[in-house]
């Protein structure tokens, strides 16, 4: 499932905490179930911040008796492809064209890991590879 709102959503800081402790978790969570995490922010806060990513589609919620359970629509893994998606097709539509927003991208990765920009080379041959097939 994708987020349609998340493509242009800003996350604040306590959000994307609550969202990190939901992925951590690896299971849905209520506020009480949360709150262990978050000791230095007040039950309410806690809820608003839940009720404020389930109104952004970020996550889901279900009703449990009179609790909500609130677990992420996305995988980190999703969540971050998605995010990465979005930023670099911003960034070329907004920009002057995708060479910049490339060579950024490459000089970033192969800074970081070798590895990394040999992976990257090997996707580029193999979606050529596709495309011509």
């Amino acid at each position: 499932m994708s987020f349609m709102t998340t493509s242009s959503t800003v996350l604040g800081p306590l959000e994307w905490r609550v969202l990190d402790a939901l992925w951590r978790r690896a299971t849905p969570g209520t506020v009480r179930d949360l709150q262990p995490d978050f000791p230095e922010i007040a039950y309410t806060t806690l809820m608003t911040t839940l009720d404020r990513l389930h109104r952004k589609e970020i996550l889901a919620r279900t009703k449990a008796g009179r609790a909500f359970v609130y677990a992420p629509r996305q995988s980190r893994a999703a969540f971050d492809s998605h995010r990465a998606t979005r930023a670099l097709l911003t960034a070329v539509e907004r920009g002057g064209g995708a060479r910049p927003v490339l060579s950024c991208f490459v000089d970033a990765i192969g800074n970081h890991d070798e590895a990394l920009l040999a992976e990257l080379e090997s996707l580029v041959r193999a979606r050529r590879a596709e495309r011509e097939s």
